[in-house]
């Protein structure tokens, strides 16, 4: 990408940077936060030890229990006490991300659009291109896309993280770029938006999902301090990825309406 197409990606990281530490933002972060929680805090009570004796009894039954010899002969036994409580928790990841995510997109996304034009861009027009019902088929079908394609990479992490970062990059641009340009672009100006910005929107996705990878990274590389300390990780994971979606979201809140302001003003002088 070149410099010139770099620098509106940077001006609007800038701008959703300095807007991510005002009172609104952070305050705005505990709505998805606290939804989460609740969520998973039933589903966890309920079903985390079944999950753990259903994964226990996938191994039984598949004679993966021998592989606690070669852990031994590695001289890695210690991790035959952790290994399922940890397959638990990479499985739980996705769709910890996930519920954080929609909450996000639910509670905080018009929030968000509603910031970013009333204090940057008041007079852009309103052509109201997007709706509800559009923005949950974007989301669904990013989902079902996303999910499947995490949960095969699963048995390969950490060296799958590159392909994960990748699924992110596709996941926050597909998403993100059409609530950003929901209110404001007609379908036709989001079409060419999409078609003239594919690599800058791509390059915010992936710098956004390598922050995403960032609490897997942390949970699988301490090993037996994350089972532990999995009632306080697990919270503080959702937390963290909540901060990063709304960050995530004034980026491409502030990208999509600068772009949009420039096609039309190009627009007018042709």
């Amino acid at each position: 990408m070149s410099q010139l197409a770099l620098r509106p990606v940077l001006t609007a990281f800038g701008r959703a940077l300095v807007s991510q530490f005002s009172g609104r933002m952070i305050l705005l972060s505990a709505i998805p936060f606290f939804l989460s929680v609740a969520l998973w805090s039933g589903l966890l009570y309920t079903g985390l030890q079944p999950l753990f004796d259903a994964i226990q009894a996938f191994f039984d039954a598949n004679g993966l229990q021998e592989g606690n010899g070669v852990l031994g002969m590695l001289g890695l036994g210690f991790l035959k006490n952790v290994l399922v409580p940890l397959l638990a928790m990479l499985l739980l990841l996705p769709l910890m991300i996930v519920t954080a995510f929609i909450f996000m997109g639910v509670a905080a996304m018009p929030a968000i659009v509603r910031h970013v034009s009333a204090r940057q861009y008041p007079q852009l027009e309103k052509k109201n291109g997007g709706s509800f019902i559009g923005s949950v088929k974007t989301n669904m079908g990013g989902m079902l896309v996303f999910l499947p394609i995490w949960l095969l990479t699963l048995p390969l992490y950490p060296l799958s993280v590159p392909v994960q970062v990748l699924l992110w990059g596709w996941l926050t641009a597909h998403v993100m770029s059409y609530d950003a340009l929901a209110d404001h672009a007609s379908e036709e100006e989001r079409q060419e938006l999409k078609r003239r910005h594919r690599t800058p929107l791509m390059v915010i996705g992936i710098v956004s999902g390598v922050a995403g990878a960032l609490p897997g990274l942390v949970w699988v590389g301490g090993t037996v301090l994350s089972v532990v300390l999995f009632p306080i990780l697990a919270p503080l994971s959702i937390w963290i990825f909540v901060l990063i979606f709304i960050f995530t979201g004034l980026w491409f809140q502030y990208y999509c309406l600068q772009a949009l302001q420039d096609l039309r003003a190009a627009g007018k002088q042709l």
